[in-house]
């Protein structure tokens, strides 16, 4: 993308700011802002998770946001994903359970670990991942369905542009 993607405006909003008030919408008492150590952008109102352990990608994140929350689950959402409505996130919430999350599966059989929500009984094999070095997260979310911590929310072709991330300037111009 050339810069910082969660300081691009949609509308004349941050695309962090976007996602951190959706959120508060979806019901999430306390949100998190998870980056990297050399981001130091957030405004002092926002809860910071610093990643860990650098270059392990969004593992690293949902490792440290997973660890610090204070509840039974956690509810993740991608910065470069605006086009995902509030609607998505009550239908997953439905769905949760003690010990259980829910996390989307597309049409093509790839899971949308990016817009789920996750629950804090899943923090030893994340770290478990990190610790083997295993960093992919449809890998993790498989084991995860497996191991029953996670149920999967069918993604209908209709409803694929919501996952759609902004990779590319020229994708910020399209509305969500």
């Amino acid at each position: 993308m050339g810069r910082d993607k969660s300081l691009m405006e949609l509308d004349g909003v941050p695309l962090w700011r976007r996602q951190y008030n959706l959120l508060a919408q979806a019901g999430a008492s306390d949100r998190m802002l998870s980056v990297r150590a050399e981001q130091k952008w957030p405004p002092l109102d926002v809860t910071r998770v610093v990643d860990a352990t650098p270059d392990l990608g969004p593992l690293a994140g949902i490792a440290a946001a997973l660890a610090k929350t204070r509840h039974s689950h956690l509810l993740v959402l991608a910065v470069d994903m605006p086009r995902v409505p509030l609607a998505w996130f009550a239908r997953i919430r439905e769905r949760c359970a003690e010990r259980i999350g829910v996390v989307g599966a597309r049409a093509d059989g790839n899971f949308e670990p990016l817009a789920a929500i996750y629950p804090q009984a899943m923090l030893p094999l994340v770290r478990a991942a990190i610790s083997d070095r295993e960093l992919s997260l449809q890998k993790l979310i498989a084991r995860g369905v497996d191991e029953g911590f996670l149920r999967v929310q069918e993604i209908p072709a209709a409803e694929a542009g919501w996952f759609e991330n902004w990779n590319d300037p020229a994708d910020v111009s399209g509305q969500p």
